[in-house]
């Protein structure tokens, strides 16, 4: 288990349209230095015009979440970042030439095969963990997301839909690589017919298709396909929360229970959780026997046989 940050090893490139743009863009990823995170730049205004992940930039979270700084903003960040997080990056820098993330398939698998194209190199920099020390808790009507202290990062997520192919879904996982690759990241983004006009008269959802969403109507999902899963629904409102989880710049050590949640509440929970000091404490582990002696589960992101950068 190597406890190194990571960026990509080499550049990588891709386009596709923005969900609620319905514009083409163009996205690269590049590797950056230990320290830096996760950085987007809008290539399309002028050099420079950049904005880091972090939940203290986020300026937007009606279906999806949306960070900004100096007026420019980049769009629908949740699928690219979970990938991030899910593969264990620390560090990149991501260009793009317009506002929105591309949608691609409506899930993380794309940009998952993009990061194992470009390879992942190892950084000279230990990774920080964010330990849960004290519960936080922040809740809207039924709708809640409560943090436990714990000793693994663990994620348990339920939701309630009053449509007889959704209903009452529960998903619980323990962190690491290969559970987020094999049973989180190919899961799509859905949405109801009924709500597709309503939508797009509010300038929202002009890219969405069957080719990059799950859409249902009253009784049935409407693409050829199906599902990938029985229960995708609630793996894909895993994958959102994942990666609204990542913008913390750190991995969490504690227990999300969450119900019912979106974008809007995931970040009031980051921001009244970090706000709070007292409730987490941030510590670097070098090996396995520091783990250990701390009694701490650290999330497994894979073994690499490449040279440390």
């Amino acid at each position: 288990m190597d406890l190194r940050q990571r960026t990509v090893a080499e550049e990588i490139s891709c386009t596709g349209i923005g969900l609620h743009s319905g514009k083409k863009v163009r996205l690269t990823i590049k590797p950056a230095p230990p320290n830096s995170g996760i950085t987007f730049e809008r290539v399309d205004i002028s050099p420079g015009c950049s904005v880091k992940a972090s939940f203290d930039n986020v300026v937007e979270t009606n279906m999806a979440t949306t960070i900004g700084f100096n007026g420019y903003s980049v769009s629908t960040i949740e699928h690219i970042m979970a990938a991030f997080f899910g593969m264990g990056i620390d560090n990149v820098l991501v260009q793009i030439d317009g506002g929105e993330i591309p949608i691609m398939d409506g899930s993380s698998a794309p940009f998952i095969f993009l990061l194992k194209n470009a390879g992942i190199t190892i950084q000279n920099n230990y990774k920080r963990f964010l330990l849960v020390k004290k519960s936080v808790k922040v809740k809207d009507g039924n709708r809640f997301v409560y943090l436990y202290p714990a000793n693994e990062l663990k994620i348990t997520y339920k939701i309630d839909f009053n449509h007889p192919l959704i209903k009452d879904q529960t998903y619980e996982i323990s962190f690491s690589q290969s559970t987020f690759v094999n049973e989180i990241s190919r899961a799509r983004t859905f949405g109801f017919l009924r709500d597709v006009q309503t939508l797009r008269s509010n300038g929202l959802a002009k890219g969405g298709s069957l080719d990059n969403a799950i859409v249902v109507d009253e009784f049935r999902v409407l693409n050829e396909d199906g599902l990938r899963y029985k229960n995708e629904f609630v793996r894909h409102k895993l994958l959102d929360f994942i990666g609204d989880l990542a913008i913390i710049g750190c991995v969490p050590i504690g227990h999300f229970v969450v119900e019912r949640s979106g974008h809007s509440l995931n970040q009031k929970l980051l921001k009244q959780f970090m706000a709070k000091e007292k409730c987490w404490e941030v510590i670097r582990f070098k090996n396995k026997e520091e783990c250990g002696r701390k009694s701490i589960k650290i999330p497994s992101f894979g073994a690499l046989d490449l040279a440390p950068a």
